[in-house]
């Protein structure tokens, strides 16, 4: 909720400022046609143009890649769960007498796990794993790490479990790192100016209107807006309002599978 006011908060403070450099581009425009008449015109369209096309390239760019790297994550879930399937296959490949603890701390890790992804999805996003996650984790290794080292077992079977169980903690790993992959800063300060630059020259063309066209003005503002909006909730899967949770459903489906 946090989140999403803050999200909407940029989008109506946008869009606010918006609607005021349309306001104050109209009232330039008509304050120019008074002073210069028809020639108050010259040369607006080629600037417009210009200012246009540099708000357009920057939402198409910040919009596209808000979307991959939200289809990205979701992918990074899938890998984990593929990763963790493999894991807990590869424990059967140890003597069955030195399997349950290993499966009881593999169980125990992907609880944790679910758990903490249930947390970041609705309170915020952790850039570092739960203290109970880190120990799950170091106790899944030490489990698997002591019964490879037991007298008598194959150094193959250990050379498929461990890198196995490493393969499982570097995709978790990877897909809380994502979480900081975002545009730089500038970018969103770059697309601001650009949606205030649009409204302003979109404003000065406007005043050779005695009235004020209100689906324009309104229109123009609420689609950058909304637009901005969309783009910063994608940028925050994990609590924005477009989230990969339904990617998360494929780990508790092998937690099941577990039992």
């Amino acid at each position: 909720m946090i989140f999403f006011l803050a999200s909407a908060g940029i989008a109506l403070g946008l869009f606010l400022g918006m609607l005021l450099f349309l306001e104050f581009g109209r009232r330039l425009g008509a304050k120019r046609a008074v002073a210069r008449g028809a020639e108050a015109q010259a040369g607006v369209g080629v600037v417009e143009g210009a200012v246009y096309g540099l708000l357009a390239l920057l939402v198409g760019f910040m919009f596209s890649g808000a979307a991959a790297r939200f289809d990205n994550r979701r992918e990074l879930v899938a890998k984990e769960k593929n990763a963790a399937s493999t894991a807990w296959m590869r424990v059967s490949l140890l003597p069955a007498d030195q399997q349950p603890g290993i499966r009881a701390a593999f169980r125990h890790y992907m609880d944790e796990l679910i758990a903490y992804y249930a947390q970041t999805s609705s309170a915020h996003v952790l850039l570092d794993q739960t203290p109970s996650l880190r120990r799950a984790e170091k106790e899944l290794w030490a489990n698997a790490v002591r019964e490879c080292t037991e007298p008598g077992n194959a150094d193959r079977e250990c050379q498929l479990l461990l890198p196995a169980l490493n393969d499982m903690f570097e995709a978790v790993d990877m897909e809380r790192m994502s979480r900081l992959i975002h545009p730089p800063f500038i970018i969103f300060i770059m697309l601001s100016v650009a949606a205030m630059a649009t409204a302003l020259f979109a404003g000065y063309g406007m005043a050779s209107s005695r009235a004020r066209n209100w689906i324009y003005t309104i229109g123009i503002a609420a689609t950058i807006s909304i637009a901005t909006w969309v783009i910063i909730e994608l940028e925050f899967p994990r609590v924005g309002s477009f989230r990969v949770n339904a990617m998360d459903q494929v780990l508790v489906e092998l937690r099941a599978s577990m039992e």
